[in-house]
């Protein structure tokens, strides 16, 4: 079989043929990298979340306006891709990158000094827009270099790093609050900021030539969308991917006060149970990156993850409902969840790309900006319902993998033959 990867040299021009080891150099530090960038982003959400019930003392608020920050964050990852996914189709990968690494230090900065719960929602919109710029503009990237199969194992690879990072965060973020407040996490996360803006312009090159740049303007950037979300299975892989992660983002916005206040549990144990949980999500994404794909139809393997998140969601609302087997049987049905998210993701993430070689920043911004709004609405939808029970994030949990399910089969159609680009 040829090789369908199109990697650069280990510095410009990126159309250069490469070696099989500066393959394999330049894969690795891709690998970190972008990784590196990907993860900064989460990392803004994961870190501080055990800071959630000492936010609301230290600025003597509600817990209702405190969450608010949490969906601020997700609402500017949302809308910050829709910008800078079009903007590095037109301007090139690098600069809107550097750009927004610098607006994302200078607001985490700025979250640190916050007085006020209102300042503090304000910086963390301006936090998410800005950090917005590393998620879109990574797997763009990859789509620039990688087709078909080769783009989504290397996305897998890419998982390994962003999704290690969000696993470890609040275990370190419980760690920080026995040394420091909720304003040293952040200030923890801007110094993270300042690192990984000076790694990114030592490091990453520009990816897209500029005779593969798009110059149309808004009015293209519109018709490309529009375009795009006409494409049945493209919405369908955007639909089933943005309903998983809505889920999990359920989990991220009420497992905090499950944990601590519904069964009593330090911020020290929430850290691990979401380290577990996010272990679930990394390592079955390894291994349908890795083992699955080629395998197995494609779309099998994202109906097996659909199905699965689903029947996770059912466990855990009964649970809630029932009262049984407490914090350790919610635990397995989260981690449960969180497999299916990891099955389900590489496969519909590479497809939707696939199907827009011509405008991966554009349609990693759409895929991005859907992920994070749904994102946004999970945790309002689970405030909603207080946080005196585990029952409102858990429906909300099944009410999104539900979700999920109904999208791929209705769009997906997965009974019907169609070609699969990742299997060659």
């Amino acid at each position: 079989m040829p090789d369908s990867r199109r990697v650069p040299t280990a510095s410009p021009p990126i159309s250069t043929p490469a070696t099989a080891s500066t393959v394999r150099s330049v894969g690795l530090l891709l690998t970190l990298v972008l990784g590196s960038l990907s993860a900064l982003a989460p990392l803004s959400m994961d870190m501080y979340l055990p800071s959630l019930p000492g936010i609301t003392t230290g600025l003597h608020t509600s817990d209702a306006l405190v969450q608010l920050t949490l969906t601020a964050c997700l609402v500017g990852l949302a809308l910050g891709q829709l910008v800078a996914g079009p903007l590095s189709d037109t301007l090139g990968r690098r600069r809107p990158l550097l750009v927004g690494m610098v607006l994302y230090v200078l607001s985490t900065a700025c979250c640190a000094l916050a007085v006020d719960v209102r300042v503090l929602i304000g910086c963390r919109v301006v936090q998410g827009l800005s950090g917005a710029a590393g998620i879109v503009i990574s797997r763009a990237v990859v789509r620039d270099l990688f087709d078909g199969l080769a783009a989504a194992r290397f996305a897998s690879s890419l998982m390994l790093v962003s999704g290690s990072a969000p696993l470890l965060a609040p275990i370190l973020g419980g760690q920080l609050l026995r040394i420091t407040s909720w304003r040293g996490v952040f200030g923890v996360l801007a110094v993270l900021g300042v690192v990984i803006l000076v790694t990114s312009a030592l490091l990453v090159h520009e990816t897209l030539p500029p005779a593969r740049r798009r110059s149309g303007g808004l009015r293209d950037t519109l018709r490309t969308m529009r375009a795009l979300l006409a494409d049945r299975l493209f919405s369908a892989y955007l639909l089933t991917v943005s309903f998983g992660y809505g889920a999990l983002f359920a989990f991220i916005a009420g497992s905090p006060y499950v944990v601590q206040e519904v069964y009593h549990g330090s911020a020290q144990r929430y850290s691990l149970l979401f380290a577990l949980v996010e272990a679930g999500l990394v390592g079955l994404s390894q291994l349908t990156g890795r083992r699955l794909l080629g395998r197995l139809p494609s779309h099998r393997i994202q109906l097996g993850g659909a199905v699965l998140l689903a029947l996770s969601g059912l466990a855990l609302v009964l649970m809630a409902a029932t009262h049984r087997g407490g914090l350790a049987a919610i635990t397995v049905g989260l981690f449960l969840m969180a497999a299916g998210l990891g099955v389900l993701s590489p496969p519909s993430s590479a497809l939707a790309l696939q199907r827009a070689p011509h405008a991966a920043g554009t349609a990693s911004a759409l895929l991005g900006t859907m992920q994070f709004l749904t994102g946004a609405i999970a945790p309002a939808l689970v405030g909603l319902g207080g946080h005196d029970s585990a029952l409102p994030m858990t429906t909300v949990i099944l009410g999104m993998g539900v979700a999920a399910l109904a999208s791929f089969v209705l769009l997906a159609r997965p009974w019907q033959a169609v070609p699969d680009p990742l299997r060659g």
